[in-house]
């Protein structure tokens, strides 16, 4: 049986518990959080929207707060020398295609655990990047999960 390639982990994080797991596993399979590429993926504004409308919000604004948010994430849970990407978008689509353009090896994917009607209306990323990625993907339980 081929071994599992760890050179490159995706880890998508949303900054909950779950996708924090994700984190400190990405950093114990590497051992090296340097090898770990950190993504994470805001909604599109609404055009409509006051602080659109009134220009005091746009993607960039969005994109730098989040960087700085995250290097701080990263610091706190052992992974500072891991790289963060942020994009804009629909999340599935995003951490696949992020994942194919760096040639990741490994997606790990914390699952929220959503079931019934929350998962219809809220979708679920877990399943969109086990359906599109281009390599392995490992899903980690809820840890409250039953």
């Amino acid at each position: 049986m081929p071994k599992l390639k760890q050179d490159i982990i995706v880890v998508p994080v949303d900054f909950s518990q779950e996708s924090q797991n994700a984190l400190t596993t990405a950093v114990d399979m590497t051992g090296d959080a340097s090898k770990v590429r950190v993504v994470h993926v805001l909604p599109p504004l609404e055009a409509i929207s006051p602080a659109v409308v009134w220009g005091d919000l746009d993607d960039q604004t969005r994109i730098d707060a989040v960087k700085k948010y995250a290097a701080q994430f990263l610091k706190d849970h052992g992974a500072a020398s891991a790289s963060i990407e942020v994009r804009v978008g629909s999340p599935g689509d995003e951490i696949t295609t992020f994942a194919e353009e760096i040639n990741a090896d490994l997606v790990i994917v914390s699952s929220h655990g959503y079931h019934g009607i929350k998962r219809i209306l809220l979708g679920s990323v877990a399943e969109s990047v086990i359906r599109h990625a281009h390599c392995a993907v490992l899903v980690l339980r809820r840890q409250d999960a039953e």
